[in-house]
């Protein structure tokens, strides 16, 4: 368990934080970034695109362990310039013209390549969730106030201009105090089935793939997508999507990390390589509001009029956020609707424009707000494993008297693949 607590992590000096910018951040960058892209699957083929169609950006290098996937996003950005392929990030970060890179890994993967990344002077763009336990939030935390680079979490709700304008107006009473706030993540995901071990696909590097995990033999049912559902790799749908609508929530009632969580969740629908639940629901206590996470992989139709979405009931009515926009329906009054869903291009825009100034304080999604969701990202699947009531100690970042539960705060990682040192 880490000793260092959550508010000596975060308090440090401008100037000192000023120093150790400009010891650590590349080279001037006002004209134009020079951006990596590691892990080109799904969501890191939405990074190659976002980035390269920013005027100031190259995307200059990209890295997977999966060659077809490689190959698939050089060739998608072979109009805008060369792009040079690695296999292994550690080789991609011994450039030093390189400025900043943005992490679309497998979740185990996301906190390892970001230490590495600013311990190389690189600024990071993480994607969610930005760390795979407790421990990994406290360290990413950490390692940016130290270096003092540019981390911007890839929760792209804090750059939608619908959704900061919802919280500013949840901050100006528009519904009047807010008292509970709910996280809906209700969608359809098909069954993966069961699939024997076998042998890797040609042009993967299986070894590194698997990088801190324990060692095992491949499947496809812990491999593209699939590993989401596996505790060694992801973190279940409430770290996969469900913290888009926790981190929403979590802002508009402005918390931090709750003082108790309780949770049930489990296989109401799969009966396959599934590990983490298809169905879950969890509690956040605060001294003055509740947060739930409500959970329902099998449910394809609207909850509430909403998928994904957050729903804000406060004493004068309720405001929602969801991919629609923002709706708010106070108890007198009429409904208004203004707005659309999340931009990932907005989140980019934004930290390019901090990587260009070498700002981390202007930042929409800083990682010191990111780590935060994500842990409640985790003391919910902890406290679904477990099987009970956590109490929190906030300012150590450890669950009080309860051994078993403080044993999921971290994780072993495999020899040759340790955590760095920042």
């Amino acid at each position: 368990m880490p000793t260092m607590s959550r508010r000596s992590f975060m308090q440090a000096s401008g100037a000192a934080t000023a120093l150790l910018a400009a010891r650590f951040a590349p080279a001037a960058t006002a004209d134009r970034v020079r951006h990596a892209v590691i892990g080109t699957g799904g969501q890191g083929g939405s990074h190659a695109k976002a980035f390269s169609s920013m005027d100031d950006c190259s995307v200059v290098a990209i890295c997977d362990v999966d060659t077809s996937h490689r190959e698939q996003i050089a060739q998608a950005l072979a109009a805008k310039g060369s792009v040079k392929q690695y296999e292994d990030f550690r080789e991609l970060l011994k450039d030093e013209s390189i400025h900043s890179v943005s992490i679309a890994t497998p979740d185990h993967w996301h906190t390892p390549v970001a230490l590495a990344a600013l311990k190389a002077g690189k600024h990071v763009y993480v994607e969610k969730p930005c760390c795979h336990n407790m421990r990994e939030g406290v360290l990413l935390g950490a390692a940016q106030q130290k270096t003092g680079l540019c981390v911007q979490h890839g929760t792209q709700y804090r750059s939608t201009e619908s959704t900061r304008k919802a919280v500013e107006l949840l901050r100006e009473g528009v519904i009047g105090k807010v008292r509970a706030a709910k996280a809906i993540n209700h969608q359809f995901r098909d069954a993966i089935g069961r699939a024997p071990d076998s042998d890797p696909p040609a042009g993967v590097n299986y070894d590194m793939w698997l990088g801190p995990a324990p060692l095992r033999p491949f499947s496809k049912n812990r491999f593209h997508y699939n590993w989401h559902w596996h505790w060694d790799y992801g973190t279940g749908d409430i770290g996969n999507d469900g913290i888009h609508q926790v981190d929403v929530a979590r802002w508009g009632l402005g918390v931090g990390l709750p003082k108790a969580v309780s949770a049930s969740g489990g296989q109401l629908f799969y009966n396959d390589d599934h590990e983490t639940p298809d169905t879950q629901i969890v509690t956040y206590e605060y001294d003055e509001c509740y947060l739930v996470f409500e959970m329902r992989l099998w449910t394809d139709y609207p909850i509430e009029g909403h998928d994904n979405g957050v729903v804000y009931y406060g004493d004068d009515g309720k405001l929602e956020v969801g991919r629609n926009g923002v709706t708010i329906t106070p108890i007198k009054g009429e409904k208004r609707q203004f707005g659309a869903g999340p931009d990932l291009n907005a989140n980019v825009r934004n930290f390019l424009d901090c990587v260009k100034a070498n700002d981390p304080s202007k930042l929409n999604a800083p990682i010191s707000e990111g780590a935060i969701s994500a842990q409640l990202c985790h003391l919910g699947n902890i406290a679904t494993r477990v099987g009970r009531k956590l109490h929190v100690d906030v300012e150590k970042v450890q669950c009080i008297g309860d051994d078993e539960a403080n044993k999921l705060f971290t994780r072993e990682y495999r020899k040759g693949y340790e955590l760095t040192e920042v």
